[in-house]
């Protein structure tokens, strides 16, 4: 039996499922096929996660807006915001639910997962729970100088109890060595041999960067660089800006450029005929990371030539903020997904430059990493993995020891390493 079907089969039997997994197995793929599944089987599918660009990323919505936790990040703060309770509104949203997913698991801190829980009991919820996402990538943000807690170190995590799928095989890449590579630096493991493995990947630069996508670690340095780049095109500078329909007089502008923030939609994209670019979601005729080069633009079309020669005829694509609420339809109370606001901008964004935390899910041929702005636990592991092409991948040599950039939360690889 496939992975699809194995998690399918396990989630049909009322399971809870930890679908996991390095970069580039096909967690993202096997997730949507399975909302896919299910939304075919006209079942409701309630798509989370911990913060809004992880939401944006499978269509859905905020844990926190869904559940209605406020801006508590504890059960003592939900308690002392007078939320403790759900609504019955929130109740009976939450129990008509068949399947929620929530992508990213990563991201959720023990607290958080106590509030997840809290909320399914209140609500008696009886339909089936996905969680996605590698601990040994994007940690739960913490404020201020708290401990980093994950969400397999609460209780909750334990009641779940939650059946782990594991993804394996590497799709990104076929290379072998470069595979092998990627598996010592997600366990934040640096001998010799790691150490010269890297070192290779140090070489001049280009003289024309514009082939190849920097990450950055932040995101003033992706900004400049992206716009020193595009100064040496030469070429007419077109700027698109986004466009936004409001399906609900109650939207505020804060709340339409929150999304747009974690969405990476460009409220004004510039372009030059010539720039790269590179797309910003999957389609059937290119995919998220994938890059090509402006050859023409009209008031409507944006042409985009791809490395194949094959020129892709872009228009602006709508993203929406969608939420459930109670609807009466014929006369009879249901819970429906409508949405509050829709933007609509093209799906591609300058190649210059991007962040390594908007480079979430991409696949990327060409690259060059910024090592020392490297700061957080299995940051370099998101960057590295990113690419597609080892051969085509520069280091910018690093300040520090390689030890001191592959590193990892001591607590999140243990976890991961347990049954092994």
């Amino acid at each position: 039996m496939d992975y699809l079907n194995r998690v399918i089969e396990k989630l049909k039997a009322k399971k809870s499922v930890f679908l996991t997994g390095g970069a580039g197995v096909g967690k993202t793929t096997i997730t949507r096929e399975v909302i896919k599944y299910y939304e075919s089987e006209s079942k409701k599918v309630a798509k989370l996660a911990s913060t809004g660009m992880a939401a944006t990323l499978i269509g859905g919505q905020t844990l926190h807006s869904f559940l209605d936790l406020g801006i508590a990040s504890s059960l003592s703060e939900l308690e002392m915001n007078s939320k403790f309770e759900a609504s019955k509104k929130v109740k009976k949203l939450i129990s008509s639910m068949d399947l929620i997913v929530i992508d990213e698991i990563s991201m959720v801190s023990d607290a958080l997962l106590d509030m997840i829980r809290i909320r399914l009991e209140q609500s008696d919820f009886k339909g089936s729970l996905l969680v996605v996402g590698d601990f040994l990538q994007l940690p739960p943000v913490v404020r201020g100088y708290k401990e980093v807690r994950f969400a397999f170190e609460s209780d909750s995590w334990r009641e779940f109890e939650f059946e782990e799928v594991e993804l394996t095989h590497v799709y990104r890449t076929d290379d072998s060595d470069f595979i092998e590579l990627l598996s010592s630096i997600r366990d934040g493991f640096v001998d010799e041999s790691v150490h010269n493995a890297l070192n290779e990947f140090i070489k001049p630069l280009p003289q024309d960067l514009s082939e190849f996508t920097f990450l950055f670690g932040k995101n003033i340095s992706a900004s400049l660089h992206n716009k020193n780049q595009l100064e040496f095109v030469d070429s007419e500078l077109f700027i698109k800006e986004a466009g936004v329909i409001k399906h609900s007089k109650s939207v505020k502008e804060s709340e339409i450029e929150r999304f747009m923030d974690d969405a990476r939609i460009e409220r004004e994209l510039e372009l030059k005929i010539g720039a790269p670019v590179l797309f910003t979601r999957n389609a059937w005729n290119y995919f998220n990371g994938e890059r090509g080069v402006v050859v023409n633009i009209d008031a409507t079309y944006v042409y985009v030539q791809k490395r194949d020669g094959v020129v892709v005829k872009l228009e602006t694509v709508a993203q929406s903020k969608e939420v459930w609420s109670e609807k009466s339809v014929d006369g009879k109370k249901e819970v429906l997904q409508e949405s509050l606001f829709s933007v609509y901008q093209y799906p591609i964004k300058l190649a210059y430059a991007i962040t390594i935390h908007k480079s979430q899910g991409m696949s990327i041929e060409d690259l060059i990493i910024e090592t020392n702005e490297i700061f957080a636990p299995s940051q370099f592991y998101v960057a590295i993995s990113r690419s597609s092409s080892p051969k085509r991948l520069n280091l910018i040599a690093p300040k520090r020891q390689w030890r001191d950039i592959v590193f990892v939360n001591n607590k999140a690889l243990e976890f991961v390493k347990r049954g092994v």
